[in-house]
């Protein structure tokens, strides 16, 4: 049994001596990091000296942004001593790409949280931008005509019709409107442009109301060479309230962000970002 004993302690020294033994990163000067690069190299299986490499360089690179630690490439013995720091000092082949792995799981861990945050915003932003359309859609223009008429000095004056009826339950002051003015024989619109009008006293809910906007003569509205055959499109782009206050004026999501809401939906489609810790 005494025999036994003095084996098994015998052989666990020495597997520490054996542990102990292996050789670690140097990052104290630059000579020393490329020497002891290499030789911790060495020292790997073979097939672990490609994990090896691609370690080093996630670990003395991961203190510069704009790097892709998922697809580093190997840097050599030189790149490594000079962007060494103290993360890989005193470590072995294996604690390299044990501390690799980890800082790869923890930015992972980080880069789902931010995508969850984002899907989160760009999915509130757009519900909002749904509801304050649907709001808006309440507020109907009925008709919109465009014609020339002569004033009482014999002078042509454009003018638009317009009729609209508030179906909300808001009291609205103003209006923001795109016009456009076409006819069948002209690829280009005569007019394409926004303006806006204020509505003396108001439209209250369920109020309906016609008015007759005098556009500047001297603008594109007067243009002479208009005909008479013309058809006017008028869509509503944004409505003040009886203080003056933008109503429903959500903004949609861009292309850009559309096409960032599907891609994360397709990755993380189902999941809570408000669950990530």
């Amino acid at each position: 049994m005494w025999s036994l004993l003095r084996l098994s302690a015998l052989s666990l020294t020495t597997l520490m001596i054996a542990g102990c033994s292996d050789p670690k990163i140097d990052t104290s000067s630059m000579p020393a990091a490329v020497v002891s690069v290499e030789k911790v190299r060495d020292s790997l299986p073979t097939y672990k000296r490609d994990e090896f490499d691609q370690a080093l360089t996630i670990i003395a690179m991961s203190s510069f942004s704009g790097i892709d630690l998922l697809n580093a490439q190997r840097m050599n013995a030189a790149e490594i001593a000079e962007s060494a720091n103290a993360y890989m000092h005193g470590l072995t082949g294996d604690e390299v790409i044990e501390r690799a792995d980890k800082m790869l799981r923890e930015r992972r861990a980080r880069e789902r949280e931010q995508a969850l945050q984002t899907l989160d915003r760009l999915e509130t932003k757009q519900a909002s931008a749904a509801h304050d359309q649907q709001q808006r859609a309440q507020v109907s223009i009925e008709s919109a005509d465009y014609y020339i008429s002569t004033s009482p000095y014999g002078a042509f004056e454009p003018v638009i019709d317009l009729q609209v009826t508030n179906g909300s339950e808001q009291v609205i002051s103003e209006l923001f409107l795109h016009g456009v003015l076409t006819s069948p024989d002209r690829e280009t619109p005569w007019v394409d442009e926004k303006f806006y009008y204020v509505i003396a006293g108001g439209l209250a809910p369920g109020e309906t109301a016609q008015w007759s906007l005098a556009p500047n003569r001297f603008g594109p509205w007067g243009n002479n060479q208009i005909p008479r055959n013309t058809e006017l499109t008028l869509t509503l782009q944004g409505i003040n309230d009886a203080q003056g206050e933008p109503l429903w004026n959500s903004p949609p999501l861009s292309e850009n962000e559309t096409a960032k809401l599907e891609a994360l939906r397709a990755e993380y489609g189902g999941v809570n970002a408000h669950t990530v810790n």
